[in-house]
């Protein structure tokens, strides 16, 4: 009956989105470990500054792929196969849309023309910072998520509508100079050249701000926005904290050394725009159908559950979200290679690795010690 219904946080719910446990020791000891590489790889860029080397950043690549895998095989084990699922599944759409907030870093460090040898470490403060930016919306995701069911219509509804913005909208666009950094131009004291990574600096005995207090504001910004777009995301897949912080986690973790590790080929990645816009619509239009299926809403179907309304397991979003980045990825290359054929190259003629011009100075001496 009606009256005798139980409410969410009283449902068990449906298979693929239940809420996970798993073990108090296991959860801690991860978040410790976490903890310990990250300060280690910040401590890594203040003692030793440098421009990463391509086989540098390759292996550092590797290493956190593996972890995150490692880590993945650890959910299987010490949890269940659906454990395992929902990390994988959100790691990768983390990832995917990672890469693409490190798309639009790239632009920023173009616009402002940020010296590739500051380079680490405004990518370090991006990645701490959105570390910072996920975890606040991580918990007050949690906390919406556990008293308001249909707070899954709102969830979905954002996807679908930053599905449409990624796949129509204009990537250059979201590096511009929004009205913040407008603002800070105008009124701010500003020099034309950087002093390491300070944010202030004394010329002619006056106290000037330096271009990098804009960079931060503007990579501030951004991880606001893909925090805005991520988080909904990947409680679509797990409604987990842990797995939901985790998964965020890995797929930080390495962004710094694969920006290195790319480079000018991120900017030939021109159909990856489309496969996470994909993603996102997928994951938006499965929460508005867990909505349904949970509905408690009195102006949708009398208050009652839709009970038609599908349940997408966490397999087939696995295999989605891994189709779509594939697909897009391959897509990408293969179009960058014919791009660069009728230009009379090949696609690696076009694209150096910048990092390797980086390791010598003009006398051909090594910068990268």
């Amino acid at each position: 009956m009606r009256g005798e219904r139980l409410s969410v946080r009283d449902r068990t719910p449906p298979k693929g989105s239940r809420v996970t446990a798993l073990p108090l020791w296991f959860e801690v000891g991860s978040l410790v470990v976490l903890t310990l590489i990250l300060v280690a790889d910040l401590l890594l860029v203040i003692k030793r500054p440098h421009v990463p080397s391509f086989r540098e950043s390759t292996l550092w690549v590797v290493f956190y792929i593996t972890l995150a895998l490692v880590f993945a095989g650890l959910m299987f084990v010490i949890g269940d196969a659906e454990h395992g699922a929902q990390f994988l599944a959100g790691w990768l759409t983390e990832y995917s849309l990672s890469i693409d907030n490190l798309f639009v870093f790239v632009i920023i460090m173009a616009r402002f023309a940020v010296p590739r040898k500051y380079q680490q470490e405004v990518l370090m403060v991006g990645i701490i910072l959105a570390l910072v930016l996920r975890g606040i919306f991580i918990l007050l995701g949690a906390q919406l998520i556990a008293n308001f069911s249909w707070i899954f219509y709102i969830f979905g509804a954002f996807l679908l509508y930053t599905a449409a913005q990624q796949a129509f909208g204009d990537h250059e666009a979201e590096g511009g100079d929004s009205a913040l950094i407008r603002v800070l131009r105008r009124r701010l004291p500003i020099t034309n050249d950087y002093d390491g990574v300070r944010l202030r600096t004394t010329i002619a005995g006056r106290r000037f701000f330096t271009p990098m207090l804009i960079v931060f504001v503007a990579i501030g910004t951004t991880d606001l926005i893909f925090a805005l777009d991520s988080i909904p995301a990947i409680f679509g897949i797990t409604q987990s904290p842990f797995i939901v912080f985790t998964a965020n986690v890995f797929a930080l973790m390495g962004l710094r050394q694969l920006y290195f590790l790319l480079g000018g080929l991120l900017e030939r990645l021109e159909y990856l725009k489309y496969g996470i816009a994909f993603i996102l619509a997928f994951i938006g239009v499965k929460l508005v159908f867990h909505a349904m299926h949970e509905n408690e809403l009195p102006f949708i179907n009398g208050g009652e559950h839709i009970e038609w309304a599908p349940d997408i397991s966490t397999w087939t979003s696995l295999a989605v979200i891994l189709g779509a980045m594939a697909v897009a990825t391959v897509a990408s290359l293969v179009k960058a290679n014919v791009d660069a054929r009728r230009r009379g190259h090949t696609l690696g003629e076009e694209i150096p690795h910048f990092t390797e011009e980086a390791e010598r100075d003009p006398d051909g001496t090594s910068v990268d010690r």
